[in-house]
């Protein structure tokens, strides 16, 4: 796996969502979980990304025991400030705190979970409801004085937060949502290039819809993803039309509609010229190395110009 720059943060080009292991989709199965994990490190996926709210601080501890054994081989990048999540996992209907004493509260208690003694990346998980993000970052910048965190990110902000953070304390990374039926950070990209911020998309695949492997029908009560508009109904099945396209790029590549998918996210840097590195969440290693195995595919500029259609025929709203 070769390496990309955030900032002045060397990341793997590739990273790993560790969501799913214990939150929002369906059963968790800890062993299989730790199993990829260990698998990430050993195919070079070392970048992490995790939040103290994912299982109510459960995916931190999962990850703690990988950690314990091969922390010095990890980027680790965690998140804070979501509270309460509604809709089993659903991030559309949150709070969010941001006070300056609950900022360090909250690092303090995600170092012990994940039994570290330092984040390299640590994210404000939406802008802060409760005080201005200036607040926020302030205190997240005393962080990185303390030696506690090493660089410091925002997730899903617009323009005018992510410049007043970024006058309060350099920002290293934007995560928000990006992939081929979700573009929503795309007009962003001018003043993350001027200020020097990379993009880490989260759901790059879609919540998984976009590999062609997902029944949405048989999605669980216990699976947040059933609640979401484009996984519904009628939404759902005129979605599935984006589909074919994909399928068939990747037959044309030898390849699989997941790995078309992320090669399109990992082509945006040359489009949007900045740093992206995709975070694609999985549980599964057989669903990891078939991520990995992305990186070798490249798309034509024909294939490039059909994926950039397809965001325009999505139905449904993200939350």
């Amino acid at each position: 796996m070769d390496t990309t720059r955030l900032g002045d943060l060397e990341v793997s080009a590739q990273g790993l969502g560790c969501m799913g292991m214990s939150h929002g989709y369906g059963e968790r199965d800890d062993d299989e979980s730790i199993a990829t994990l260990h698998r990430a490190l050993d195919l070079g996926v070392t970048f992490w990304d995790t939040a103290d709210v994912y299982g109510d601080g459960d995916n931190e501890r999962l990850l703690s025991g990988v950690l314990a054994q091969r922390r010095d081989e990890v980027t680790l990048a965690t998140k804070f400030g979501i509270t309460a999540l509604g809709g089993g996992g659903n991030a559309g209907q949150h709070t969010v705190r941001g006070d300056h004493d609950y900022v360090h509260r909250a690092c303090e208690a995600s170092l012990e979970r994940l039994g570290v003694e330092h984040i390299d990346l640590y994210y404000l998980h939406r802008p802060p409801d409760d005080v201005p993000i200036e607040e926020t970052v302030g205190a997240m910048g005393e962080l990185v004085t303390a030696g506690t965190v090493g660089h410091l990110g925002l997730s899903e902000v617009d323009e005018d937060q992510l410049r007043r953070a970024h006058a309060v304390h350099p920002i290293t990374a934007l995560q928000s949502e990006f992939s081929l039926w979700t573009r929503d950070p795309a007009p962003l990209a001018p003043t993350m290039q001027e200020l020097g911020i990379g993009l880490v998309p989260f759901s790059p695949l879609g919540r998984g819809f976009l590999t062609g492997e997902l029944d949405v029908d048989e999605l669980g009560d216990d699976d947040f993803r059933s609640n979401l508009p484009r996984f519904r109904d009628d939404a759902a099945d005129r979605n599935r039309r984006l589909l074919a396209t994909i399928s068939r790029i990747a037959d044309d590549h030898d390849a699989t509609p997941a790995q078309v998918a992320l090669a399109w996210v990992d082509a945006q840097q040359d489009a949007l010229g900045i740093p992206i590195v995709a975070i694609p969440g999985t549980k599964r290693r057989r669903w990891l190395e078939e991520n990995v195995a992305s990186r070798s595919v490249v798309l034509t500029t024909d294939d490039r110009s059909a994926l950039d259609d397809l965001a325009d025929q999505v139905v449904g709203a993200r939350y």
